[in-house]
Protein backbone atom coordinates (compact mmCIF):
# COMPACT_ATOMS: atom_id res chain seq x y z
CA UNK A 1 0.00 0.00 0.00
CA UNK A 2 -2.22 7.67 2.64
CA UNK A 3 -0.34 15.58 6.41
CA UNK A 4 -1.17 19.12 6.82
CA UNK A 5 -1.12 20.20 3.23
CA UNK A 6 -2.79 22.40 1.04
CA UNK A 7 -5.20 22.12 -2.15
CA UNK A 8 -2.47 22.05 -4.28
CA UNK A 9 -0.28 19.99 -2.68
CA UNK A 10 -3.42 17.17 -2.45
CA UNK A 11 -2.51 16.54 -6.38
CA UNK A 12 0.80 15.22 -5.45
CA UNK A 13 1.34 13.77 -2.28
CA UNK A 14 0.82 10.33 -1.02
CA UNK A 15 -2.25 9.16 0.14
CA UNK A 16 -2.79 6.63 2.93
CA UNK A 17 -3.74 4.22 0.86
CA UNK A 18 -1.45 4.69 -1.45
CA UNK A 19 1.30 4.51 0.62
CA UNK A 20 -0.01 1.45 1.92
CA UNK A 21 -0.08 -0.08 -1.72
CA UNK A 22 3.32 0.94 -2.48
CA UNK A 23 4.55 -1.12 0.60
CA UNK A 24 2.61 -4.07 -0.45
CA UNK A 25 3.28 -3.97 -4.45
CA UNK A 26 7.01 -3.44 -3.91
CA UNK A 27 6.93 -6.31 -1.25
CA UNK A 28 5.16 -8.71 -4.08
CA UNK A 29 7.79 -7.56 -6.43
CA UNK A 30 11.06 -8.48 -4.55
CA UNK A 31 8.92 -12.18 -3.43
CA UNK A 32 8.20 -12.72 -7.39
CA UNK A 33 12.21 -12.59 -7.84
CA UNK A 34 14.87 -14.16 -6.95
CA UNK A 35 16.74 -12.18 -4.39
CA UNK A 36 20.62 -10.96 -5.61
CA UNK A 37 23.36 -11.57 -3.18
CA UNK A 38 24.03 -8.19 -3.13
CA UNK A 39 21.19 -5.34 -3.06
CA UNK A 40 18.70 -5.12 -5.47
CA UNK A 41 17.50 -1.64 -7.27
CA UNK A 42 13.73 -0.50 -7.68
CA UNK A 43 12.16 2.21 -9.63
CA UNK A 44 8.80 3.03 -11.15
CA UNK A 45 5.69 5.15 -11.29
CA UNK A 46 2.03 4.23 -10.04
CA UNK A 47 -1.40 5.84 -10.96
CA UNK A 48 -3.67 5.73 -7.54
CA UNK A 49 -7.10 6.80 -7.11
CA UNK A 50 -8.76 6.62 -3.71
CA UNK A 51 -11.96 7.21 -1.42
CA UNK A 52 -11.67 8.30 1.64
CA UNK A 53 -14.84 7.87 4.27
CA UNK A 54 -15.71 11.80 5.40
CA UNK A 55 -18.53 13.00 4.22
CA UNK A 56 -18.89 14.79 0.69
CA UNK A 57 -14.99 14.54 0.46
CA UNK A 58 -13.67 14.22 -2.92
CA UNK A 59 -11.97 10.91 -4.43
CA UNK A 60 -8.05 11.72 -4.43
CA UNK A 61 -6.65 10.63 -8.40
CA UNK A 62 -3.11 11.16 -8.67
CA UNK A 63 0.70 9.59 -9.41
CA UNK A 64 3.43 8.81 -7.70
CA UNK A 65 6.97 7.72 -7.68
CA UNK A 66 7.43 3.81 -6.28
CA UNK A 67 11.03 3.35 -4.86
CA UNK A 68 12.32 0.43 -3.44
CA UNK A 69 15.81 -0.88 -1.98
CA UNK A 70 17.16 -4.27 -0.32
CA UNK A 71 19.91 -5.92 0.66
CA UNK A 72 20.68 -8.64 3.39
CA UNK A 73 20.03 -5.95 6.32
CA UNK A 74 17.72 -4.00 5.01
CA UNK A 75 14.48 -3.36 3.01
CA UNK A 76 12.90 0.48 1.80
CA UNK A 77 10.02 0.64 -0.28
CA UNK A 78 7.86 3.91 -0.29
CA UNK A 79 8.10 5.59 3.04
CA UNK A 80 9.16 2.74 4.71
CA UNK A 81 12.08 1.37 5.81
CA UNK A 82 12.58 -2.25 7.62
CA UNK A 83 16.08 -3.26 9.79
CA UNK A 84 16.06 -6.78 9.10
CA UNK A 85 17.12 -9.04 12.69
CA UNK A 86 17.92 -12.75 12.66
CA UNK A 87 15.36 -14.50 11.69
CA UNK A 88 14.94 -18.52 12.69
CA UNK A 89 14.29 -21.55 10.43
CA UNK A 90 11.53 -24.28 12.19
CA UNK A 91 11.67 -26.64 9.05
CA UNK A 92 12.53 -26.88 4.96
CA UNK A 93 9.12 -25.09 4.53
CA UNK A 94 8.63 -22.39 7.40
CA UNK A 95 10.69 -19.65 8.79
CA UNK A 96 10.00 -16.64 11.15
CA UNK A 97 11.41 -13.17 9.92
CA UNK A 98 12.05 -10.75 12.72
CA UNK A 99 12.35 -6.80 11.68
CA UNK A 100 12.72 -3.33 12.98
CA UNK A 101 10.13 -0.50 11.17
CA UNK A 102 9.77 2.83 10.41
CA UNK A 103 7.46 4.65 8.56
CA UNK A 104 5.76 8.01 7.46
CA UNK A 105 1.97 8.04 7.70
CA UNK A 106 0.02 10.31 5.06
CA UNK A 107 -3.24 10.42 6.96
CA UNK A 108 -4.87 13.88 8.00
CA UNK A 109 -6.77 16.47 6.42
CA UNK A 110 -6.83 20.19 5.96
CA UNK A 111 -10.24 21.85 6.95
CA UNK A 112 -11.09 22.80 3.29
CA UNK A 113 -10.43 19.35 1.96
CA UNK A 114 -14.44 18.59 2.86
CA UNK A 115 -17.15 21.17 4.06
CA UNK A 116 -18.06 18.75 7.09
CA UNK A 117 -14.32 19.52 8.07
CA UNK A 118 -14.99 23.27 7.67
CA UNK A 119 -13.53 25.03 11.20
CA UNK A 120 -11.83 22.09 12.05
CA UNK A 121 -8.28 21.68 13.30
CA UNK A 122 -6.10 20.70 10.90
CA UNK A 123 -5.08 16.92 11.70
CA UNK A 124 -1.28 15.88 10.74
CA UNK A 125 0.14 12.46 9.54
CA UNK A 126 3.72 11.18 11.29
CA UNK A 127 6.62 9.36 11.65
CA UNK A 128 5.64 5.82 13.16
CA UNK A 129 7.78 3.08 14.27
CA UNK A 130 7.88 -0.51 16.01
CA UNK A 131 8.12 -4.26 15.21
CA UNK A 132 7.38 -6.89 12.72
CA UNK A 133 7.31 -10.38 12.71
CA UNK A 134 6.48 -12.75 9.53
CA UNK A 135 6.13 -16.61 9.59
CA UNK A 136 6.34 -18.00 6.75
CA UNK A 137 4.92 -21.44 5.57
CA UNK A 138 3.66 -23.84 2.78
CA UNK A 139 0.13 -22.34 3.45
CA UNK A 140 0.29 -18.76 3.57
CA UNK A 141 2.40 -16.09 5.12
CA UNK A 142 1.08 -15.05 8.21
CA UNK A 143 2.79 -11.14 9.90
CA UNK A 144 1.65 -9.69 13.22
CA UNK A 145 2.79 -5.72 13.16
CA UNK A 146 2.87 -3.55 16.06
CA UNK A 147 3.57 0.41 15.15
CA UNK A 148 3.32 3.94 17.48
CA UNK A 149 3.26 7.18 16.64
CA UNK A 150 6.39 8.48 17.65
CA UNK A 151 5.92 12.14 16.04
CA UNK A 152 3.46 12.69 19.20
CA UNK A 153 0.98 13.89 16.74
CA UNK A 154 -2.11 11.64 17.23
CA UNK A 155 0.18 9.31 19.92
CA UNK A 156 -1.83 6.83 18.30
CA UNK A 157 -0.94 3.08 18.48
CA UNK A 158 -1.88 0.40 16.05
CA UNK A 159 -1.63 -3.36 15.61
CA UNK A 160 -1.79 -5.60 12.11
CA UNK A 161 -2.22 -9.25 11.75
CA UNK A 162 -1.99 -10.51 8.11
CA UNK A 163 -2.73 -12.91 6.28
CA UNK A 164 -1.91 -13.53 2.62
CA UNK A 165 -1.29 -16.29 -0.20
CA UNK A 166 1.04 -15.28 -3.45
CA UNK A 167 -0.05 -18.03 -6.71
CA UNK A 168 2.00 -18.02 -9.68
CA UNK A 169 0.05 -18.61 -13.06
CA UNK A 170 2.58 -19.51 -15.69
CA UNK A 171 5.96 -17.89 -16.07
CA UNK A 172 5.07 -14.15 -16.01
CA UNK A 173 1.78 -13.86 -13.59
CA UNK A 174 1.68 -13.28 -9.76
CA UNK A 175 -1.79 -13.38 -7.87
CA UNK A 176 -1.76 -11.88 -3.77
CA UNK A 177 -5.05 -11.89 -2.47
CA UNK A 178 -5.02 -10.83 1.32
CA UNK A 179 -6.45 -10.41 4.29
CA UNK A 180 -6.54 -8.03 7.56
CA UNK A 181 -7.48 -6.83 10.59
CA UNK A 182 -5.94 -3.48 12.09
CA UNK A 183 -6.80 -2.66 15.28
CA UNK A 184 -5.95 1.26 16.09
CA UNK A 185 -6.55 2.34 20.01
CA UNK A 186 -8.89 5.16 20.73
CA UNK A 187 -6.50 7.84 20.75
CA UNK A 188 -5.37 7.24 16.88
CA UNK A 189 -9.18 7.13 16.05
CA UNK A 190 -9.98 10.21 18.35
CA UNK A 191 -7.37 12.12 16.54
CA UNK A 192 -8.43 11.82 13.26
CA UNK A 193 -12.27 11.44 13.07
CA UNK A 194 -13.02 13.10 17.06
CA UNK A 195 -14.57 16.51 17.32
CA UNK A 196 -13.62 18.14 20.26
CA UNK A 197 -15.80 20.38 22.14
CA UNK A 198 -14.60 23.38 20.66
CA UNK A 199 -15.09 21.90 16.88
CA UNK A 200 -19.02 20.99 17.04
CA UNK A 201 -21.85 22.88 15.20
CA UNK A 202 -25.00 22.22 14.84
CA UNK A 203 -24.39 19.31 12.03
CA UNK A 204 -21.03 18.19 13.71
CA UNK A 205 -21.54 17.12 17.20
CA UNK A 206 -18.98 16.24 19.55
CA UNK A 207 -17.66 13.11 19.17
CA UNK A 208 -14.69 11.18 21.81
CA UNK A 209 -13.41 8.33 19.02
CA UNK A 210 -12.30 4.80 20.49
CA UNK A 211 -10.53 1.96 20.00
CA UNK A 212 -11.85 -0.27 16.70
CA UNK A 213 -10.41 -3.38 14.42
CA UNK A 214 -11.19 -2.21 10.49
CA UNK A 215 -11.13 -5.44 8.20
CA UNK A 216 -8.73 -5.27 5.17
CA UNK A 217 -9.38 -7.29 1.91
CA UNK A 218 -7.54 -6.88 -1.06
CA UNK A 219 -5.41 -8.39 -4.32
CA UNK A 220 -2.21 -7.68 -5.79
CA UNK A 221 -1.93 -8.33 -9.51
CA UNK A 222 1.82 -8.61 -11.05
CA UNK A 223 2.72 -9.61 -14.74
CA UNK A 224 6.88 -9.71 -14.92
CA UNK A 225 8.26 -9.26 -18.57
CA UNK A 226 11.68 -9.84 -17.64
CA UNK A 227 13.26 -10.12 -14.76
CA UNK A 228 13.64 -6.12 -15.27
CA UNK A 229 10.61 -4.97 -16.36
CA UNK A 230 6.71 -5.45 -14.54
CA UNK A 231 3.38 -3.37 -14.47
CA UNK A 232 0.90 -4.77 -11.43
CA UNK A 233 -2.86 -3.94 -10.35
CA UNK A 234 -3.48 -3.60 -6.51
CA UNK A 235 -7.02 -3.28 -5.29
CA UNK A 236 -8.08 -2.86 -1.66
CA UNK A 237 -11.19 -2.32 0.17
CA UNK A 238 -11.32 -1.53 4.17
CA UNK A 239 -14.69 -2.25 6.08
CA UNK A 240 -14.26 0.42 8.92
CA UNK A 241 -14.85 -0.36 13.17
CA UNK A 242 -18.28 1.00 14.25
CA UNK A 243 -16.17 3.54 16.21
CA UNK A 244 -15.14 5.47 13.15
CA UNK A 245 -18.84 4.84 11.49
CA UNK A 246 -20.15 6.27 14.40
CA UNK A 247 -18.13 9.75 13.72
CA UNK A 248 -20.19 12.91 12.46
CA UNK A 249 -16.89 13.27 10.26
CA UNK A 250 -18.17 9.96 8.21
CA UNK A 251 -20.73 8.81 5.86
CA UNK A 252 -19.34 5.31 4.59
CA UNK A 253 -18.65 2.34 5.72
CA UNK A 254 -15.86 1.89 4.08
CA UNK A 255 -12.89 3.08 1.62
CA UNK A 256 -11.53 1.84 -1.24
CA UNK A 257 -8.46 2.22 -3.41
CA UNK A 258 -6.98 1.03 -6.66
CA UNK A 259 -3.17 1.41 -7.82
CA UNK A 260 -2.08 0.93 -11.26
CA UNK A 261 1.73 0.99 -12.39
CA UNK A 262 5.16 0.25 -13.53
CA UNK A 263 7.74 -1.05 -12.09
CA UNK A 264 11.74 -1.56 -13.07
CA UNK A 265 14.23 -3.97 -10.93
CA UNK A 266 17.66 -3.29 -11.98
Amino acid sequence: MPLSISKTAIAIRLTTAGTAFVLGVCASMAASADQPEGSAWGLGVGAVSSQQPYEDIDRDSEVLPLIYFENQYLRVFGPTAEIKLPGLEISDTQQLDFSLVGEYDFSGYDDDDARILEGMSDRKGGFWAGAKVQWRNDLADVSAEWLGDVSGNSKGQRFTLGLERSWRIGEHIMLTPRLAAIWQDEKYIDYYFGVRENEARIDRAAYDGKSGINTEFGVRGNYMFDDHHSVFLDLKATSLANEIKDSPLVDQSSENSVLFGYLYRF
